[in-house]
């Protein structure tokens, strides 16, 4: 059965947390309390082993509750704690993530342009895929070009799986992005908008973001 991507999918990013003062696993309980999904769990830097304790933690609070659980970059992580993989443009190759995953892992994988959303088609390997950024980012330093609603639109027929867009999407701009083909929208910075309040800030997403 094809994997079905929620409509709204938060991204709890330690770098953003911890530039707002927030514990992550208390924000990983308020956002699953607050009603969502699935939740990934995204850390760009060294991983050290309390990093990867948090994120054990942070696991187990999704399993309670029933929710995917996403690791960015890291397959062996991904298999340590029965996630989902999500990988970019300058991580493992799908193909060569899944020799490490097994076939039973769900694989998503980032494109930013035509040409990548191509090539992650014809390869077949990763179940969804992620296209962005759609408006202006402040989540990373060096953005890829901004890809925009009407690119969106063009290149949505492309791909023959489920596909989540992501970058500077808002409350307020979500419905077009899902208007423009989108399945899912990808949220961080707005995410952490009101970070004293994130339960409320996920169930307003939902609500957002439903048909």
């Amino acid at each position: 059965m094809p994997f079905k991507l929620p409509r709204f999918y938060p991204i709890l990013d330690t770098e953003i947390a911890a530039r707002h003062g927030v514990d992550l696993v208390s924000a990983a309980a308020e956002i699953l309390a607050g009603g969502a999904k699935i939740l990934q769990f995204r850390h760009k830097t060294f991983f050290s082993r309390d990093v990867f304790a948090t994120m054990e933690r942070v696991a187990a609070l999704c399993r309670e509750a029933g929710v995917p659980f996403v690791v960015n970059d890291r397959a062996d992580l991904a298999v340590l704690t029965g996630a989902i993989l999500h990988l970019g443009q300058e991580d493992l190759p799908p193909a060569a993530a899944r020799k490490i995953t097994g076939a039973n892992t769900i694989i998503g994988y980032s494109t930013h342009n035509e040409a990548q959303l191509r090539t992650a088609v014809t390869d077949g390997v990763a179940d969804y895929l992620a296209l962005g950024p759609i408006f202006g980012t402040a989540s990373k330093e060096n953005p890829d070009p901004t890809v925009g609603l009407a690119e969106l639109q063009r290149l949505r027929p492309l791909a023959d799986r489920p596909l989540v867009a992501i970058g500077g999407i808002t409350r307020e701009n979500a419905r077009m992005v899902l208007a423009a083909g989108a399945d899912s929208v990808s949220v961080i910075g707005d995410l952490f908008a009101d970070p004293s309040n994130l339960r409320a800030r996920t169930a307003e997403w939902i609500a957002a973001t439903a048909r």
